[in-house]
């Protein structure tokens, strides 16, 4: 399955573990620059007290006298923000991250070409070949149930096992149509099993009646850990982990291969402060920046940085995955959301 192997492949790029000689550092006419523009504004759809706080205390505190504010929203929200700012031609943000509306961003030409210095030695596979965005956190999509509800002999193994009787009903994901929701579940569904067979097996689990949410990922990961469901799908990994360390009854089911994707940083094209933007592009992806990253419980791009828990990215969790990546997003998204209406509604 060429899929498949297309995407095996690129894992051992994605994952190599190389040293690096020193810490980054930065181009001192590059801070000069964005000191004089004073202030940088970010926005991102990443927790605010998780992230966003931790990594502007950390920019702030690296480059005294500049100011960074953030804006906080979903992914869409942040998405059509930005579309509407630019037909305005009044953009007001300097920086965007997103784990989706990537494909509508760069359609729009809200993401501006940079290329940053920092993010030099990040694999080909987690940076734009046109400089227009590079990875700044990696996301894996597992399985996760409840403990409380899943007794240790029927927890799932393989796909195969998600059709038995016991699950009907029993099953939950966001009803988001985006690349970490059932269009993401679908594209890895397909691309391990082929065309044909994958198809079935989707028609095949459809009949379970899996429960479409309206909420975040993380909103029905909750919802598992409450008892209302005992079985997550596309259930990021690094917040099932954070949740079981707090005492939380949830555990990964890890059905491989999990579905690889990342959370993209750029520079927004005609923001208010351009040198700002490259600064903080620049600490995000260094080494000080991914440790934030590290420290707060999220797994660094940086294949050079290791995350909290090793465990949690593929080389040292020792699991496999199928990576999509905004290119596989923009090509096939549109047809994996019409296979879920197809097959699932």
């Amino acid at each position: 399955m060429r899929a498949k192997g297309l995407a095996r492949a690129a894992v051992a790029a994605l994952l190599c573990i190389a040293p690096r000689a020193q810490a980054a550092t930065f181009d001192p006419g590059l801070i000069d620059a964005a000191r004089k523009e004073g202030t940088v504004v970010w926005y991102s759809g990443l927790v605010v007290n998780q992230l966003l706080r931790p990594m502007t205390e950390a920019f702030e505190a690296r480059f005294p006298g500049m100011k960074l504010q953030y804006a906080r929203a979903s992914n869409t929200d942040t998405t059509v923000k930005l579309i509407n700012e630019a037909r305005a031609r009044r953009m007001q943000a300097d920086v965007v991250d997103v784990a989706s509306g990537n494909v509508a961003l760069m359609d729009a030409g809200i993401l501006a070409p940079y290329r940053p210095r920092a993010a030099e030695h990040y694999p080909a596979e987690l940076k734009d070949k046109n400089g227009r965005w590079t990875a700044s956190n990696l996301y894996f999509m597992t399985v996760a149930y409840n403990t409380n509800a899943v007794k240790p002999d029927e927890i799932p193994k393989t796909f195969a096992d998600l059709l038995a009787p016991r699950w009907k009903g029993h099953m939950a994901w966001t009803s988001e149509l985006s690349a970490q929701a059932a269009p993401g579940f679908i594209f890895n569904v397909v691309s391990v099993m082929g065309e044909e067979k994958g198809l079935a097996w989707l028609r095949q689990f459809a009949a379970q009646e899996p429960v479409s949410i309206a909420a975040s990922p993380r909103a029905v990961l909750d919802q598992v850990i409450a008892g209302e469901h005992q079985i997550g799908l596309m259930m990021y990994n690094h917040n099932v982990a954070i949740s079981r360390k707090d005492g939380a009854p949830i555990e990964a089911a890890r059905i491989e291969p999990l579905v690889a994707l990342f959370n993209i940083i750029g520079l927004v094209a005609n923001g208010p402060h351009p040198n700002a933007g490259k600064l903080l592009l620049e600490f995000i992806l260094s080494d000080e920046g991914q440790a934030v990253m590290a420290r707060q419980d999220y797994l660094p791009a940086d294949p050079t940085v290791p995350a909290a828990i090793p465990a949690l990215k593929p080389d040292a969790g020792h699991f496999a995955v199928t990576i999509l990546s905004p290119e596989a997003a923009r090509a096939g998204l549109a047809r994996w959301i019409a296979i879920y209406h197809e097959v699932f509604r």
